[in-house]
């Protein structure tokens, strides 16, 4: 029989701080209305004075192993996707390794932007898969409240920030991971960035997006990515309990739904009180949808991702 990375627990966590599309309109020359009708968010969450992403993907990994019952002895692996880091280096996973307790195993950060989350569902799958490992955490987490320029309302609109994580365990059945499908274009690079960086400028720099070019590719590569991982398990569209994509837009998520013809009622949307929290959004999404029962033992579940690189992936599980 072969071995799949199931997933046994999930967690989540928010930052208290909560700024609606109201207290921005007071700022910035837009409103609610605007903000609302282009990408479907209301409001987000953001880190606190001192709050790092390493503390927000620590309370998300705590409440990932306290539902599946199992404590940082038990972890063998540690995948941190995030493209706010809280220092250039070490890797803020070491630091979640630390506050959690583990001292075994290996923790490590992975950067794919908004695509972070299915590139780190990848590699752990692949490590547990390869039997290098039994146990992981995959985490999604980020700050980028740090990295907006808040006076461009193209972009700081956008974000929010916040921690997502699940447990993975190498078991014999056919429930887990069943496949999971990467890309990248490194020739796009410059429609979605950030305008700094230890090597090039010594500064951290800000979000810079060409929105309709964003859109533009996302759109299609996601299709294909969708597309890959139905016809890697001789699936079709009708075979899908949820999709649970990356919350960028609501036009992006609408998109990929209708090309699916799968009903709104399908679809994990978070995006309204989230905004896009990078690669923390999808196990953000996987987390919520599981603790209001949505999402049950052996729905099939996809996932899907575009971020800045371009990066972009799909994954499919059997929960």
């Amino acid at each position: 029989m072969s071995i799949r990375s199931k997933v046994i627990g999930c967690g989540a966590y928010l930052p208290k701080r909560v700024l609606t599309n109201d207290e921005l309109a007071e700022r910035l020359e837009t409103s609610n209305e605007w903000i609302r009708q282009r990408t479907g968010i209301l409001q987000r969450h953001v880190a606190g004075e001192g709050e790092l992403t390493s503390d927000l993907a620590t309370r998300a990994a705590e409440a990932a192993l306290a539902e599946a019952g199992f404590s940082a002895r038990d972890l063998d692996l540690i995948v941190l996707g995030t493209s706010t880091p809280d220092l250039t280096f070490p890797a803020t996973a070491t630091r979640v390794q630390a506050n959690l307790g583990m001292t075994r195993g290996a923790a490590f950060d992975l950067q794919a932007v908004c695509s972070g989350f299915v590139y780190a569902l990848a590699v752990a799958d692949n490590f547990l898969k390869a039997g290098q490992a039994q146990t992981a955490l995959v985490i999604g987490a980020e700050t980028f409240s740090r990295i907006l320029d808040w006076e461009d309302r193209s972009t700081c609109v956008l974000f929010g920030d916040g921690a997502g994580a699940i447990l993975l365990q190498a078991t014999p059945g056919e429930r887990g991971v069943l496949s999971t499908h990467l890309y990248s274009d490194g020739r796009q690079y410059k429609l979605l960035y950030v305008d700094g960086g230890p090597s090039e400028t010594g500064t951290v720099g800000h979000v810079r997006m060409h929105g309709r070019e964003v859109f533009r590719h996302a759109v299609a590569n996601l299709a294909d990515a969708i597309d890959a991982a139905l016809a890697a398990n001789c699936l079709t569209p009708a075979d899908i309990d949820w999709l649970v994509p990356h919350q960028a837009n609501q036009r992006i998520i609408d998109s990929m739904a209708d090309r699916l013809n799968l009903p709104t009622e399908k679809v994990v949307t978070t995006i309204d009180r989230h905004a896009n929290t990078s690669a923390a959004s999808i196990p953000l999404a996987l987390a919520e949808a599981q603790a209001d029962g949505r999402i049950k033992p052996g729905h099939l579940v996809l996932v899907e991702a575009m971020g800045g690189g371009f990066t972009w992936g799909s994954g499919l599980i059997r929960w």
